[in-house]
């Protein structure tokens, strides 16, 4: 059990990319290491758990996360780890490594307003690609950048095409400029979607 007078930082934990948002025992088992009886997990929709740990001794516990198969993130004003479908007709079908270079590209980069970005590997659309500020979607061998969607609100709406029929690599290139327009171009707490309505499609893509 933890002292409740040491310092604490909050993480974002998940169980990675895979068959769907699993953990397993030893996950658990872990993570409860670091719980007083009376704390909570915070599940949020993006797959992720918020978990606050000892700040003196972050390092040491996040190595331990990560060597039971815990991929941990910042918590605040960056591009969140990618939200999936659950990959139901297996890895390379529906373009798992692709999904996981993404995120291994993207995932905890400093921007204006916390970025979402979701994949899903058929058109069904099970990760909700276009609620999400970058939506992704594969389409047979290629791939469908979507962007601006809004999930919440009198306002919501559906993200629009920016890009499709990419490559692996073009899909790469591309989610990565548009972050990085929005990181040098947005201003601070302004959301992804209000910086597209500000600036538009034009100058996202230029």
């Amino acid at each position: 059990m933890l002292k409740s007078d040491v310092g604490k930082i909050k993480i974002a934990i998940n169980g990675g990319i895979g068959f769907g948002a699993k953990l397993n025992s030893k996950q658990l088992v872990t993570i409860s290491k670091y719980m007083n009886e009376d704390e909570e997990l915070e599940l949020t929709t993006f797959q992720q758990l918020y978990i606050e740990i000892p700040e003196d001794k972050k390092e040491k516990i996040i190595e331990e996360f990560q060597s039971v198969g815990l991929a941990c993130y910042p918590v605040g004003n960056f591009v969140k780890s990618l939200r999936t479908c659950n990959f139901c007709k297996g890895e390379e079908r529906e373009g798992m490594p692709v999904a996981k270079e993404i995120n291994r590209r993207i995932a905890g980069k400093p921007v204006p307003s916390t970025l979402k970005v979701a994949y899903t590997g058929c058109a069904i659309g099970c990760g909700e690609p276009m609620l999400s500020d970058l939506g992704i979607m594969k389409i047979r061998d290629h791939y469908n950048l979507y962007v601006g969607g809004k999930a919440k609100g009198k306002d919501a709406e559906v993200g629009f095409l920016l890009r499709e029929n990419l490559t692996p690599d073009e899909l790469y290139d591309t989610v990565e400029k548009v972050i990085a327009k929005y990181s040098q171009m947005g201003k601070k707490r302004e959301t992804f979607y209000k910086f597209l309505k500000r600036i538009g499609k034009d100058q996202l893509i230029n």
